[in-house]
């Protein structure tokens, strides 16, 4: 007969041995007696091929179970896409200054300055998932918004929109709170991203949730990407106190009856009417694609679509119109209406960047977008930085970036719109106007964190200034900068 001897692992591995041999009591009942020595060969012919089989069946099993044991080992020791918890502390200070305010309707100062400290905490939840919240406050002052009420009534300065009033809009804080939830598949080759987020000024309030896909081919060289986000917002419309009050009512104290009103002494804004809608809803959506040239250089392409309905207009920015007579309070002119804008706007803009690996010492990295709208908007970014690596440590990038736009449709410096339009603005940021941006950053990495505070590692400093300038007058500078610290475990 066939003997089967099977032998089975957990894990599936199965070996069967199968050993052909006649039963040696039968085979001597049918047979002729034969010598005893020649019983005995046959016998060990036998027991010595059963060996020679077992051994073989035991050989096999220690090495699947070998084999088992390093695909386990693989899947237990897996790279954490994020080793321990990292806190970014970033601050940047801001400040401009100009002679074309909006709130002005054109004309006036931009003075403003900002101060903004903002937290990231990036927490690894497990192997394969980590969760990041970043939070900031934005504190400004400015001289242009604190002349939504110039008439500050302190008696020290004529009202004037060239110099700030001590009005509650000179200076406000502005916050927001962005949590995000991603997750890499075991070779990460696939990452899922989620996130949702609040932001608030003392004017409006926006929710967002948003969330992108990432999949890389090619032995990591290619990565294609897509995103999206929706952000929700509500504003609560504060307009220019001349127009709060422009029925003769009383609005914080204010009331036109009180002040002696020259030139055109029968101020009448007909044009002016609150607007109906304050809400206003962003749609974006982005794809983009890299991919890795050769060993020195990596190219990226990118393509953005934004969606915008509701109110797009900023309701305390002063419109004047060439065919109104002038109207003032003391040096100011009251506003024949506000800024009013279509109530949708469609943005699309599409760029790349191409970064080259010079040698150990230095690198080059250039961008390029074009934007267009169809507020009449078309505008060209181009930047490029070259980081010099100074030492194992340290490295230094100087930057350069030159923008250029055309203005849109409904744009028209001060006084020069007429009260028959459907829409009008005097924001130069809607203007037609060239930008030119200078700067450098200094960086200091120890991936090793040898330097500590408490039980953070340091892992990284910047420092970053950038100067910028417009050819319509509009000056800033930009000092910012950021630690990342990396929990010792």
């Amino acid at each position: 007969m066939r003997k089967l001897i099977s032998v089975t692992r957990t894990w599936s591995y199965q070996v069967k041995v199968w050993i052909d041999s006649k039963p040696i009591s039968k085979s001597i009942e049918k047979r002729p007696l034969v010598p005893t020595e020649v019983k005995q060969g046959a016998a060990a012919a036998v027991i010595s091929y059963m060996k020679r089989n077992l051994i073989f069946a035991i050989t096999f099993l220690a090495v699947s179970a070998q084999a088992q044991d390093v695909s386990d080992t693989v899947q237990v020791y897996k790279k954490k896409v994020l080793e321990s918890i990292e806190v970014d502390f970033l601050m940047s200070y801001y400040s401009q200054d100009g002679d074309n305010s909006a709130v002005g309707g054109g004309i006036g100062t931009e003075e403003l300055t900002d101060l903004t400290p903002t937290f990231v905490v990036a927490i690894p939840l497990n192997d394969d998932d980590v969760l990041t919240i970043d939070a900031g406050i934005s504190a400004y002052s400015s001289a242009s918004s604190s002349n939504i009420n110039p008439f500050d009534g302190n008696g020290t300065a004529e009202a004037s929109p060239f110099q700030a009033s001590s009005g509650a809009s000179r200076s406000d804080i502005y916050g927001n709170l962005t949590g995000s939830y991603s997750h890499s598949s075991d070779d990460r080759n696939s990452i899922w991203t989620g996130q949702a987020s609040v932001a608030f000024e003392y004017d409006y309030v926006s929710f967002g949730v948003g969330g992108s896909y990432t999949k890389l081919f090619n032995q990591k060289n290619t990565e294609v990407s897509i995103k999206g986000n929706v952000f929700l917002d509500t504003w609560s419309a504060i307009y220019p106190i001349e127009l709060r009050s422009s029925s003769g009512g009383d609005d914080n104290d204010f009331n036109l009856n009180n002040y002696i009103i020259t030139g055109n002494p029968n101020y009448n804004p007909v044009n002016f009417s609150e607007f109906s809608n304050e809400g206003r809803n962003s749609y974006s959506v982005g794809l983009s694609f890299s991919q890795i040239l050769s060993k020195n250089m990596k190219a990226l392409v990118s393509l953005d679509v934004v969606r915008q309905d509701g109110l797009l207009s900023t309701p305390y920015q002063r419109v004047y119109f060439s065919d109104v007579a002038d109207s003032f309070i003391e040096g100011f002119q009251l506003a024949d209406d506000v800024e009013r804008l279509p109530d949708n706007r469609l943005k699309i803009a599409a760029g790349g960047r191409l970064n080259y690996y010079i040698n150990e010492k230095v690198s080059l990295r250039t961008y390029y977008r074009f934007y267009n709208d169809d507020w009449g908007i078309n505008s060209h970014t181009a930047s490029i930085s070259i980081p010099i690596k100074l030492n194992d440590k340290f490295t230094f990038y100087p930057n350069y970036r030159y923008y250029t736009q055309t203005e849109a449709d409904y744009f028209g410096p001060y006084e020069t719109h007429v009260s028959t339009s459907e829409f009008y603005t005097s924001d130069y940021d809607l203007s037609q106007f060239n930008a030119n941006q200078y700067g450098f950053g200094v960086g200091y990495t120890d991936i090793f964190t040898k330097t500590k505070l408490f039980k953070f590692g340091i892992k990284s400093i910047d420092l970053k200034f950038n100067y910028y300038e417009r050819n319509t007058g509009l000056s800033a500078f930009i000092i910012s900068g950021g630690i990342k610290f990396v929990l010792d475990k």
